[in-house]
């Protein structure tokens, strides 16, 4: 019986921990080394993926030149689609400026892409669709994985969605292999402060038990 109740303990203590991840934008300037960058990125290859075909693949920009060239390039395909959306230009300029101050200013910055060379192929564009999609699922749980595993490691992070439309000019930039598709922008570091946290939708609004 202690037994059962030490082990249940130790669950809640661990769905709690699990509730203290935040999402931080700021950052110390204290580096992260690039072993324990290795280490958060190894753990990330342990999620799960679709037949077991780990399609995620990392690019970590840990230095700060990476990660400002990164941050310009992916700039000039933000700022061109805000300009085609009509926004004023001193209103392009802050939104752009303040992108690439937040990737710049992070000590780490992980590009996290789909390598398309490990999918099935069909003759027919649904099932090839759902192929894709496959794999999109399986980087965004490395992705989680790696959040949580840095987490772990006394780091914060944030994921940016930012390489979705602007996935040439990231792996151009970063001279990537034509099969690394970009799908998220992971930075990382040690956190300036611990945002509070936000709220969430009630488990009955979002769940159906049947």
């Amino acid at each position: 019986m202690q037994m059962t109740q030490a082990l249940e303990q130790g669950f809640c203590d661990y769905l709690g921990w699990l509730r203290t991840r935040r999402s931080v934008r700021r950052f110390t300037p204290q580096p992260v080394s690039e072993a324990l960058l290795r280490t958060v990125l190894e753990t990330a290859t342990w999620a799960p993926s679709a037949h077991n075909r780990q399609p995620w693949r990392f690019a970590a920009a840990h230095s700060a030149a990476a990660r400002a060239n990164l941050a310009h390039a992916m700039a000039e395909d933000f700022r061109r689609d805000l300009l085609a959306d009509g926004l004023p230009v001193d209103e392009v300029e802050a939104q752009t400026a303040r992108s690439i101050s937040r990737i710049t200013n992070a000590p780490a910055a992980v590009l996290l892409c789909l390598d398309v060379e490990q999918e099935d192929r069909y003759p027919d564009p649904r099932r090839q669709q759902a192929e894709r999609l496959m794999g999109v699922q399986g980087v965004a749980l490395a992705g989680a994985y790696l959040l949580l595993a840095a987490h772990a490691a006394g780091l914060a992070g944030v994921w940016m969605c930012a390489p979705l439309f602007a996935p040439q000019s990231a792996q151009r930039t970063l001279n990537l292999p034509h099969a690394w598709v970009p799908q998220a922008l992971v930075l990382l570091g040690y956190p300036a402060a611990a945002p509070a946290a936000r709220p969430r939708r009630p488990i009955d609004e979002v769940t159906l038990i049947l």
